[in-house]
């Protein structure tokens, strides 16, 4: 492996040290989106004054990167208040209304397949977001929701690995020709159900017993005026996004803003009439997102972006290609890395380390990776978008996941490589 130069030294220890600080939370009472961001600036600071020569280059380099934070930023922001605008109508109690389950396992299960399916369709950030704010409206026992609420990041990262618009590294994949729809799906499948299967029977221990009537939703939640219409219109324009992105070969954000446009006009056109409806409008639903969380998600992208500048991460991918011969246990360190870091980076740096003259189209290692950098980011909080989302809105603290919900993802992870090498005999 080359040399690391001193200013990528430097990077990486803001780097742990910023995520030290974001781990403990609970205890230094910083918010953890001030410590992202400071980590993020840092950063940057240091890759402009000491990474690239000319200061030309340096802002270009930060205007690409930026270019695609900006993207997952507004892409979430959209989701977020499609999700928030049909929560003040009360829409969500069409789903918690039909779903009668006492049993605390069933309803982990319950949630886990629907967060699992949902997520191969709309994509893990997305389902993460709508499952979260639906489990917000049905337990009201804390410990019990954040329990159920871990098991749907796993559902949700399981459910997005195995279609090519579920997770963005598989899309990413998929645009680069390195995976096709129609295998990713097929072999894909079983090891992706396995992983959830294998992780939500490890949950299954921890939830005992019925919910007390105190704890769980009493169908008591009256829909406010057109909340069906907006409930469909809003799930509607979540499930339009992957089909516009094909249609139209333009990035999901503009999918998302798409259906938040139609979704705002319909509900500003539906509710002019009378000023008691006013806080059903989207510009009072804009006021109730929280903005933390995307901020803390804009910090925690900017610092694994100036790492990405820093040549950090090519130079890892570089050292794994002449130390490691096996691509199992390639694709198996990309699925731990991406426990820690964002997946994003570090499988752009791996589609930039083999081509497909030397692995093509469908290989097995392609789909490995895709696996791996899907599912391997359930073991930490901060290694999906999913966990980062699932962070903000339930304000988790990074401990509690990985004493309660790590364990249990990285055996569902395994597990999961295990039924594909059984599969493919690799």
């Amino acid at each position: 492996m080359e040399a690391l130069d001193t200013h990528s030294l430097w990077i990486i220890a803001v780097f742990f040290i910023g995520y030290f600080f974001i781990t403990i939370e609970h205890a230094t009472k910083i918010d953890k989106a001030t410590v992202a961001l400071l980590m993020g600036i840092i950063c940057w600071v240091i890759q402009f004054a000491y990474g690239v020569p000319a200061c030309e280059d340096s802002l270009t380099c930060l205007g690409e990167h930026l270019s695609s934070i900006s993207q997952v930023i507004f892409f979430l922001l959209g989701a977020l208040a499609i999700v928030e605008v049909i929560n003040i109508h009360k829409g969500f109690s069409i789903i918690s209304d039909n779903i009668k389950v006492n049993s605390k396992r069933g309803l982990l299960w319950t949630i886990g397949i629907l967060a699992f399916f949902l997520s191969a369709v709309l994509d893990n950030l997305t389902t993460t977001i709508v499952m979260i704010t639906l489990l917000q409206k049905i337990v009201r026992d804390p410990e019990d929701r954040l329990l159920i609420g871990g098991g749907v990041v796993v559902a949700a990262n399981a459910g997005g690995a195995w279609t090519p618009i579920g997770d963005v590294t598989t899309t990413m994949l998929w645009i680069g020709g390195e995976i096709s729809t129609f295998a990713v799906m097929r072999d894909l499948l079983a090891p992706s159900l396995v992983c959830f299967v294998v992780a939500f029977a490890c949950l299954s221990f921890m939830l005992k017993g019925d919910f007390a009537p105190n704890d769980i939703h009493v169908q008591n939640d009256e829909l406010e005026p057109m909340g069906k219409l907006v409930f469909f219109l809003g799930i509607a324009a979540l499930v339009f996004v992957p089909i516009f992105k094909i249609v139209t070969g333009l990035p999901p954000f503009m999918g998302v803003l798409l259906g938040l446009s139609v979704l705002w006009l319909v509900t500003d056109l539906i509710h002019s009439d009378t000023e008691e409806r006013d806080h059903l409008r989207m510009s009072r639903a804009l006021t109730r997102i929280d903005f933390s969380g995307l901020l803390f998600f804009l910090g925690i992208l900017l610092a694994i972006d100036a790492m990405d500048a820093a040549k950090i991460l090519e130079k890892l991918a570089y050292w794994l290609n002449h130390h490691i011969a096996s691509i199992s246990i390639i694709a198996l360190f990309i699925g731990f890395a991406s426990a820690v870091v964002d997946n994003v980076p570090l499988v752009a740096a791996t589609m930039g380390m083999y081509d497909l003259t030397q692995y093509p189209t469908d290989h097995p290692f392609w789909e490995l990776v895709a696996y791996c950098a899907g599912t391997g980011g359930s073991i930490l909080i901060i290694g999906s978008a999913a966990g980062v989302v699932y962070m903000g809105l339930e304000k988790v603290n990074f401990y509690w996941y990985l004493k309660k919900i790590s364990l249990p993802a990285l055996l569902g992870y395994l597990a999961g490589i295990g039924v594909y090498l059984m599969i493919f005999h690799h």
